[in-house]
């Protein structure tokens, strides 16, 4: 069986995150409902500042607390794929449970710089060693995993 190119490994592993993040950019799917909010950024960008706020679940996590999370990982991954492996202290990235208007509107935006610069790392810097693959594999199951919680808790807050 012959090898995947180089392209071809990182433009799927491109097409996975952006699925995560955008939803699908076609009509069909890797994973996700075969819609445009289906993505993250689609999956939040609707939910009030109250809704995304209201904690949910066995856990008491609300959306805004996932959100942070996976915006701080994103950021944490992308270095990592970079080469970066300096500890970071996870626990901040739960420290954010309830957000303002702003506070909400500005961690979006958060979610979607990071997710670019993951991508960025993915694209340049996925096929550099196995840690940068296995960083990169990592952050898009990491990614997928919060996506699904968080749509999972849209449809509670929602009611």
């Amino acid at each position: 069986m012959p090898a995947l190119a180089d392209t071809t490994i990182t433009a799927q592993l491109l097409g996975v995150l952006s699925e995560a993040l955008d939803g699908p950019g076609q009509d069909w799917s890797y994973f996700s409902d075969p819609q445009p909010s289906a993505g993250l950024l689609g999956s939040v960008a609707s939910l009030t500042p109250a809704q995304a706020s209201r904690p949910v679940g066995r856990h008491g996590t609300s959306i805004a607390a996932h959100l942070h999370h996976l915006a701080f990982s994103l950021a944490a991954s992308a270095a990592w794929i970079r080469g970066d492996h300096r500890p970071v202290n996870w626990s901040e990235s739960w420290q954010v449970q309830t957000v303002s208007a702003a506070e909400w509107t500005a961690l979006q935006e958060r979610a979607r710089m990071t997710g670019a610069a993951l991508r960025q790392a993915i694209e340049h810097h996925a096929l550099g060693t196995e840690a940068a693959f296995g960083g990169s594999v990592g952050a898009l199951a990491h990614a997928v995993y919060h996506l699904a919680a968080i749509r999972q808790k849209a449809v509670e807050v929602r009611g």
